[in-house]
């Protein structure tokens, strides 16, 4: 599988949480040819089952989420958009920011920014509450009230950009980032006997509350399952006991939201296969669907894994495709004889 095109194409569209279906539908479409079904759920999360066909076989869930943060429309005002945010945004990295209305057709928008000429001097160190801004989008009151209802989402505009040494960067690289790493679980496994029923999803709603993974967990019974998400990249003012290094391997997560033989087999198989790996230990929540999937019903084996990544929740966050795929060989390896060495229990 060639990574980059298909991250690229995840990540360029714009699908918030609540208002995922268009990202939904094009991942659909990648994962549709590995999977034996395919479907997406009342909740609008993405489903793929493989079946292994033999008797009493245990289910397995690899989850990834395919929302991301964004903005909504609450009101206009001579033409200029007020908005609050969707998920976790940063206020200080707004202004001046291009940005995608999803309308029908898109409209494109930037948010407004003070010039410092125009400024006080006692504002220009601080950030600018979300309340105070404004999206332009070039538009009249009455064009605006017709075209931009309130309620519409908004995601950042940014372009997805190769950099050096296999970096790319763009927005929604938090969840879409492990979505294609399960694409390539799925691709690598394809000709593989499996002794477990495989699910994959593509849940929504995590960066509010995480219910898509919730829901889908409890529908779908599995047995065991692992999140699969982003954690904090290495960059020069980041702690070095919450930041990993890009480059370096995958993340497995070690904590009490962790089932402690899902994490330790993680880690076995990793060790192994030669294959760089990192800790990262979580004390509570992981900040993951993992945390709402392991109380489903009556309880579900769960490991968190997770791909470095820089700048989170900006326009432009960074990861390296080295990391995509060489998480997506460990999970492949994980899933590989899991019957005969996994127990599915706490």
């Amino acid at each position: 599988m060639d990574l980059i095109p298909v991250l690229e194409k995840l990540s360029e569209v714009g699908g918030p949480s609540g208002f995922e279906r268009p990202v939904v539908e094009v991942a659909a479409a990648l994962l549709r040819p590995y999977m034996e079904e395919t479907y997406i759920d009342r909740f609008g999360n993405l489903v793929g089952i493989r079946r292994c066909g033999k008797p009493g076989a245990k289910a397995l869930l690899l989850d990834a989420h395919l929302d991301e943060v964004g903005l909504i429309v609450t009101g206009v005002e001579k033409g200029f958009l007020r908005f609050r945010s969707i998920g976790g945004v940063d206020p200080r990295i707004l202004p001046d920011r291009r940005v995608q209305i999803l309308t029908k057709p898109i409209i494109q928008g930037v948010i407004a920014c003070l010039p410092p000429h125009l400024q006080k001097e006692s504002d220009q160190n601080t950030a600018t509450p979300i309340e105070e801004l404004w999206i332009d989008a070039g538009l009249s009151q009455e064009e605006a009230h017709k075209r931009i209802p309130v309620g519409t989402p908004v995601v950042y505009g940014a372009a997805f950009t190769s950099l050096q040494n296999g970096h790319v960067a763009g927005k929604a690289m938090d969840d879409r980032a492990c979505f294609t790493t399960l694409l390539f679980v799925a691709e690598a496994l394809q000709d593989k006997d499996l002794d477990v029923d495989l699910y994959i999803m593509g849940s929504t709603r995590e960066e509010v509350n995480g219910s898509g993974a919730a829901v889908g967990t409890f529908a779908l019974k599995p047995d065991c399952a692992i999140a699969v998400d982003v954690t904090h990249g290495r960059t020069p003012d980041g702690s070095k006991d919450e930041t990993f290094l890009l480059g370096k391997g995958p993340v497995i997560g070690i904590g009490p939201n962790m089932t402690r033989w899902m994490a330790d087999r993680l880690v076995k198989k990793a060790e192994e296969l030669g294959y760089a790996w990192q800790p990262e230990v979580m004390t509570g929540h992981s900040g993951t669907n993992a945390w709402r999937m392991q109380i489903a019903r009556d309880g579900v084996a769960t490991a968190v894994l997770s791909i470095p990544l820089k700048y989170m929740h900006t326009p432009f966050e960074v990861i390296q495709i080295a990391d995509i795929e060489a998480t997506g060989k460990l999970l492949a390896a994980f899933v590989e004889g899991f019957s005969g060495e996994g127990r599915c229990m706490a």
